[in-house]
C-alpha cells in the first residue's frame, strides 16, 4: 500500500491534505513524488491527475518533500500575491535542492502556462515548467531532466480533458471528491487570466463522467462536485451506443444523469456564470433532492458600468433577474459569490453599487479580493489600474465587513431547526467533535460520539452558531 498526500493551499481554506492509502501500482520505480496544490479546486483536481499519471509509470508519493526524488507546485496565477506565495515556496525547495541537487523541482498550471520558458530562467532551481494541458508528457519530460536537461511543454490543446485518466483521490477522506466535467474557458472577462492559461473551452465526453461518478458511489464516497470554470455552458454532442444516434448533453441534462445515480450521493457543482445560469437548471436542482441547494455565482462588481469594463457581459438588471430566478425557483438555496474592490476607475458610488448588490441578496458566503493587475489581460493592456492602494483597501474593508453581517444572520435563520448533514469526520479544532456539511454547505460541528461514522447522513438540531459556524448535537 502507498501514503499518499497533497498539500491543498486552497484561497479558502489554505488546509493540507490528508493521508490516503491506495494500491500499490504494478511496479514500483523506487522513486517518491510529492505535490503542492494552490488556487482553485480545479488545480486540486489536476493535481490528482499528475498524481495518476505518475502512479502508473511506479512512483509512490509522500507528505514529505524532503523525501520526494520529484517535487511539483501547481501553480495560480490568479492574483498577484498567489504568485508570490509560489515564489516563496520555491525558495523553501531550493534549499532541499542544494542539500540534494538530483531533486527535480518542477512548476504545474496557471504560472507555468502564463510565464513559460521565462520560470527556467528567472527561476534557477526549477527543472520542469508544465502547463494544464501537458501533464501526459510529464513522464518523458522527467526523463529528460535526468538527462541533465531542462525541460518544457506549455502547449495548450482544444481536445484536452483527461476523460480517460482515473484521479487518484488525494483529499483524503473518501467522502468526497471532484469531478472535472470540462476544461478552459471562453469568457474573456478583462481582469482574467484563465484563457489565456487554460485554453479554449471544451466539454468532457458525459458517459466518462457518469462513469466516474458511479465508481466513486461504489467505492463509499457520498459527495461529488461537478469542476468547471463556467459549468453551465457545458455542452456536449456525440454519438450514444445505446440509443445508436447523435445526442447533445447540456448541464442541467448532466446534473439529471448525475444525480440519478443513487439519492444517496450528494453533488455540488462549481463555478456558475450569471450569463449562462438558466432555469433549467434551477428546475433541475429543485427536482432532486440530492443535488445540493448551493450555487455559487460570482457577482464581481453591483454597477453596469464596471462590470461592462470587466467584460462580463452581463448587466446588474441581469444579475438580479438571476437571482430572483434562484429565490423563486429554490427558496432555500444557499448563494456565494466573488467580489472585487476597486477596479480601475470604480467611483466611490459604484463601490456603494456593490454594497447594495449585497444587500438585495444576502450571500451566505463570498470570496473577496482587491483589484489585482495580471499581465496579458484585457484590464492590464487597455485599463488605467488607477484606484490607489488605501482606496482599495478600504472598500475591501466594507465588503468584508457587510459580508460578515450577512454570514452570521444567513446561519441564525438555522438556529431551532434540525439540519441533515453528511458527517465529513473529526472537527480539527476537537477530538471531541465531529463536523459536517449541510447541503447548503453550511459547516456543522457537534459533540463525537462512538456510533458515528465519516459519510453518515445524520440530522443534528442546531443550538447556536458562530459567524462561520453552526454548532448543535445529534437530533433525538
Amino acid at each position: 500500500m502507498i501514503d499518499l498526500q497533497l498539500t491543498d493551499k486552497t484561497h479558502d481554506e489554505g488546509r493540507q491534505g490528508e493521508a490516503l492509502v491506495i494500491d500499490a501500482p504494478a511496479k514500483r520505480n523506487g522513486r517518491k513524488l510529492y505535490i503542492e496544490s494552490y488556487g482553485c479546486q480545479m488545480n486540486f483536481a489536476d493535481s490528482e491527475i499528475v498524481a495518476s499519471i505518475l502512479l502508473d509509470q511506479g512512483f509512490e508519493t509522500t507528505g514529505d518533500y524532503k523525501e520526494a526524488d520529484v517535487v511539483f507546485i501547481n501553480t495560480c496565477s490568479i492574483r498577484e500575491n498567489a504568485e508570490q506565495r509560489v515564489r516563496n515556496r520555491l525558495s523553501q525547495f531550493g534549499v532541499e535542492k542544494r542539500r540534494n541537487p538530483k531533486l527535480i523541482v518542477g512548476v504545474l498550471g496557471c504560472m507555468a502556462e502564463r510565464l513559460k520558458s521565462k520560470f527556467l530562467e528567472e527561476e534557477k532551481l526549477v527543472d520542469v515548467v508544465v502547463g494544464p494541458d501537458a501533464y501526459r508528457d510529464l513522464p518523458q519530460l522527467i526523463g529528460q531532466v535526468e538527462d541533465g536537461q531542462k525541460a518544457i511543454n506549455v502547449l495548450l490543446s482544444r481536445e484536452e480533458t483527461y476523460a480517460d485518466i482515473s484521479p487518484v483521490r488525494l483529499n483524503g477522506n473518501g467522502i468526497t471528491a471532484f469531478i472535472s466535467i470540462m476544461r478552459g474557458c471562453d469568457n474573456m472577462c478583462s481582469f482574467c487570466v484563465v484563457p489565456f492559461t487554460r485554453g479554449r473551452e471544451r466539454s468532457r465526453d458525459p458517459h466518462s463522467i457518469l462513469a466516474e461518478a458511479q465508481d466513486l458511489f461504489d467505492k463509499g464516497y457520498k459527495e461529488v462536485t461537478l469542476l468547471g470554470q463556467n459549468v453551465d455552458s457545458y455542452k456536449w454532442k456525440g454519438a450514444d451506443a445505446a440509443e445508436n444516434a447523435e445526442i447533445e448533453v447540456n448541464f442541467a441534462q448532466l446534473l439529471e444523469k448525475v444525480a440519478l445515480i443513487s439519492p444517496e450521493i450528494r453533488i455540488r457543482f462549481s463555478t456558475s456564470h450569471p450569463k449562462d445560469i438558466t432555469d433549467e437548471v434551477l428546475y433541475t436542482i429543485a427536482k432532486y433532492d440530492n443535488i445540493c441547494n448551493y450555487i455559487h455565482l460570482p457577482v464581481q462588481s453591483g454597477s453596469s458600468r464596471v462590470l461592462d469594463l470587466m467584460n462580463r457581459t452581463y448587466t446588474r438588471e441581469w444579475y438580479i433577474n438571476r437571482i430572483d430566478a434562484i429565490r423563486n425557483i429554490i427558496p432555500d438555496c444557499a448563494i456565494s459569490s466573488d467580489i472585487i474592490a476597486g477596479f480601475c476607475t470604480e467611483t466611490e458610488e459604484e463601490h456603494q453599487e456593490t454594497l447594495t448588490m449585497m444587500d438585495y441578496v444576502g450571500y451566505d458566503f463570498a470570496f473577496t479580493f482587491s483589484y489585482s493587475e495580471r499581465p496579458g489581460t484585457l484590464a492590464a493592456r487597455k485599463l488605467e489600474d488607477d484606484i490607489p492602494d488605501e482606496v482599495k483597501r478600504r472598500r475591501l474593508s466594507e465588503i468584508l465587513l457587510k459580508q460578515q453581517e450577512w454570514s452570521l444572520y444567513r446561519l441564525q435563520q438555522n438556529v431551532g431547526k434540525t439540519l441533515r448533514i453528511l458527517v465529513e469526520g473529526p472537527s480539527k479544532k476537537s477530538d471531541k467533535d465531529y463536523c459536517g456539511r449541510t447541503d447548503q454547505n453550511a459547516m456543522v460541528v457537534f459533540p463525537a460520539s462512538e456510533e458515528i461514522k465519516a459519510g453518515q447522513y445524520l440530522n443534528v438540531f442546531i443550538e447556536r452558531c458562530t459567524s462561520a459556524t453552526l454548532l448543535g448535537r445529534i437530533a433525538d
